[in-house]
This record gives C-alpha cells, sequence and structure tokens, in this order.
C-alpha cells in the first residue's frame, strides 16, 4: 500500500517535528508542501527547504500563492473593511484558507493517500485545515501527530534533539507568522490577559521620526497604484507596507473567540492592512449611499466571521462576495494618509464620485436643493410616527 503524505510544511517545530516522526517512525513518504502568502525572501524560502531536506522528507515544493491570496480573499476583505472585532485584519486565519486548498489540490496531483499539519488541538488552524481539507479530498485521509499525541513544545523540542535535530528552538520565545495581510506574534505575554507585548517582540522597529504623506489610488475598490506609481494591488500592498513598518505602524492585539470556544490573545503587526482598509472606508463614506454602507457593514461582519471560522467554501460566501464586488462600482479616487511615529492620519478624499457635492447643498449651510417650507414639511412627515406614539402613550 502507498503511504504517500503530502505535510504542509511551515518550517516551525511542529511540522519539523510531524516531518522527522513521519518520515522515520512511521516510514511515510513525505512531500513537504510551504505555501508562500507573502511577507517571505527567496533566501528565507531556500532555508526552509534545506531544513525540511534535513528532516527527512522525500521532496520539497514551495507554491507561490500571493496573487492567488490576493484575488480570492484580501479582495474582499478591503471591499468590507473587515476588522475582526474592530481591530485585527484577519492575517493569519485569511491565508490559512488559501494554504489549505492549494496543499490539498498538490496533493490530489500527485494521488497522496495522506495529508499531515501541525496544529495543535486547541487552535483554530486544525478546523480550518480540516474542513478544506475533507470538503476538496474527502478520499485523503488526515494525519495530525501534535493533536494526536497532546505534544507540549518541550517535547517536541525534545524529540527533535534525540534525532539530532538542534535548531535552536529555544530561542524563538516569539511565534511570528509573516504574510501579505500581516505578521501575528505570540509569546508568553498573549497567554495573559494584563501584559502587553514588549518592542522588540514585533518585527519591525522605528526607523523613521517625522511625517510623511503617502497617496493611495483606488479603481473600483482595489488598490491600483500608491503615490502615483501603478502595480498590481498585492505588489503595492507590499510597497506600502515597507513605507509604513517604518514608522512602526500597526501594532496592537487582538482578543477575540476561537472556533473551539475558548478566548483568544494574539499581537499582530499589520500597517498596509489597516492603512488600506482605513483609507478604502473613507473613500466608500465619500462615494457610496447611506443605504449601501448600513448593508455593507453587516454583509462584511458576517464574511469576516465566516472567513475565520474556516467557513471559505460555503456557497454563501460567493454570494457576499458578488454584493461585495457590486458596491464598489464607484468607489475610485485617491485618499491621502500621513505617516507617524506609530500611528497614522487620514487627510482626505479626491474623487469624480464623491457625493458631497457642494452643488447640492453643504451640512449645516445654505441650502440649494430645496426650500424652507419644503424642508418644514419633510421635518413633520419625518417625525410623524413619533409624534403619534407619545401622543397615544402620555394619555393612557
Amino acid at each position: 500500500m502507498s503511504k504517500k503524505l503530502v505535510l504542509a510544511y511551515s518550517g516551525g517545530l511542529d511540522t519539523s517535528y510531524c516531518a522527522v516522526h513521519l518520515s522515520k517512525d512511521l516510514g511515510y513518504e513525505v512531500h513537504a508542501v510551504s505555501v508562500n502568502t507573502g511577507g517571505f525572501t527567496s533566501e528565507e524560502i531556500g532555508k526552509i527547504e534545506a531544513n525540511a531536506y534535513k528532516m527527512g522528507v522525500s521532496t520539497y515544493t514551495n507554491i507561490d500563492a500571493v496573487a492567488s491570496y490576493y484575488e480570492k480573499v484580501i479582495k474582499y476583505l478591503i471591499y468590507g473593511n473587515v476588522l475582526k472585532n474592530n481591530t485585527y485584519p484577519l492575517s493569519v486565519s485569511a491565508e490559512r484558507i488559501i494554504q489549505a486548498i492549494e496543499i490539498v489540490e498538490y496533493a490530489k496531483s500527485i494521488n497522496a493517500d495522506y495529508i499531515a499539519h501541525g496544529s495543535t488541538g486547541a487552535g483554530n488552524d486544525q478546523v480550518r485545515f480540516d474542513m478544506i481539507f475533507q470538503t476538496l479530498a474527502p478520499h485523503i485521509e488526515i494525519i495530525t501527530p501534535i493533536r494526536d499525541k497532546k505534544l507540549s513544545r518541550q517535547e517536541e523540542i525534545d524529540y527533535l534533539k534525540k534525532n539530532d535535530v538542534d535548531m535552536s528552538w529555544e530561542k524563538a520565545k516569539y511565534s511570528v507568522n509573516k504574510g501579505l495581510w500581516g505578521t501575528s506574534v505570540g509569546g508568553e505575554e498573549t497567554l495573559t490577559s494584563e501584559k502587553p507585548l514588549p518592542e522588540h517582540a514585533f518585527p519591525s522597529q522605528l526607523e523613521k521620526e517625522g511625517e510623511e504623506k503617502v497617496t493611495l489610488t483606488f479603481k473600483k475598490g482595489q488598490l491600483v497604484a500608491l503615490n502615483s506609481t501603478s502595480n498590481t494591488p498585492e505588489k503595492n500592498i507590499e510597497a506600502l507596507h515597507k513605507l509604513a513598518s517604518a514608522y512602526a505602524i500597526g501594532r496592537d492585539i487582538h482578543v477575540g473567540d476561537t472556533i473551539v470556544g475558548i478566548k483568544g490573545r494574539v499581537g499582530f503587526e499589520a500597517a498596509a492592512a489597516l492603512i488600506t482598509v482605513k483609507a478604502h472606508h473613507l473613500l466608500e463614506k465619500h462615494t457610496l449611499t447611506k443605504w449601501q454602507l448600513q448593508h455593507k457593514e453587516y454583509l462584511s461582519s458576517f464574511y469576516g466571521m465566516h472567513l475565520h471560522e474556516g467557513q471559505y467554501l460555503d456557497p454563501v460566501m460567493r454570494n457576499i462576495e458578488a454584493f461585495l464586488e457590486s458596491s464598489q462600482q464607484n468607489v475610485s479616487g485617491d485618499v491621502v494618509v500621513t505617516l507617524k511615529p506609530y500611528h497614522f492620519t487620514l487627510d482626505g478624499i479626491s474623487s469624480k464620485h464623491d457625493l458631497m457635492n457642494a452643488k447640492f447643498g453643504s451640512y449645516g449651510e445654505m441650502n440649494k436643493g430645496w426650500t424652507a417650507d419644503e424642508a418644514k414639511g419633510f421635518i413633520k412627515i419625518i417625525g410623524n410616527q413619533n409624534k403619534i406614539y407619545h401622543q397615544v402613550n402620555s394619555e393612557s
């Protein structure tokens, strides 16, 4: 019987344990696969590959999914201005979906009988990976050594040392996950409710003082240029990250509900994501109607929640995406942002679709589109139900 197995491999402690254990102890033909969803240099990918072979894998493959990640997921997070609990741009949960899809498609392409991942039994990733795998390839068996054996970090380190794999895991005090849409940071502080992450835990340190203005150009909701230089949206996001991270922008700690029902806390750094979402939202406030904004808000919240909970393949997600896409028809224009140490401000927008048009009247100033009598009649009718309610109930 074939024992061909595809391992979702990041090069971290958990997946390194899986690679050694599955190949050496259980005799699987391990094909390690990493999915690049942003944040990695070619040198870093080369190091991950070299380490994978040290762990005993048969082959290593790196799949570049940055463009796919943007097109299938990030685009809609921007359209929806999605920030989980008004804080977190779903940096990790969003990329796990694309990673899972790419890995299962690779497993099918080489006729693998098994897929393995290094998720624990207490987190969200186990749900996201398993749901994608079992939906797209129900015939492939899922193997999860860390979850099944309930291994502690120290047990994994001891095992790898015993097998002559010593990569100074103890020195990695913080768990860092880099991606196009942000970097998550976990450490002993995030296991508590009261401690902040120290300055040095964040991957980007303050390098610039003063202020710097940046112009983001959107076309139908997509970031098509930065400072008048056109490029693909994903390249513009990368360029914006490079500019903004020098000011140490985008740091925060997210507290939320995990899929498995416990509270979770994680630090993150997502300068480009936060600036893009806030700039896009400001442009929408000027170019969308009141009711478009109202309905977008709750549908976007559901979209982010479903994505976070691993429900990406549910057809309702395609329905919401269709709505979000259609809402972006007039979301085009420039947004000027000022970068400052540790924060940014939105200066304003310029758009031919700006509904704040002076020829129809200026808020709080002289009206140009209606008479005083028309205003009085409107106010009388719109307040009619309140007036009836209070008169009826004041008599009882």
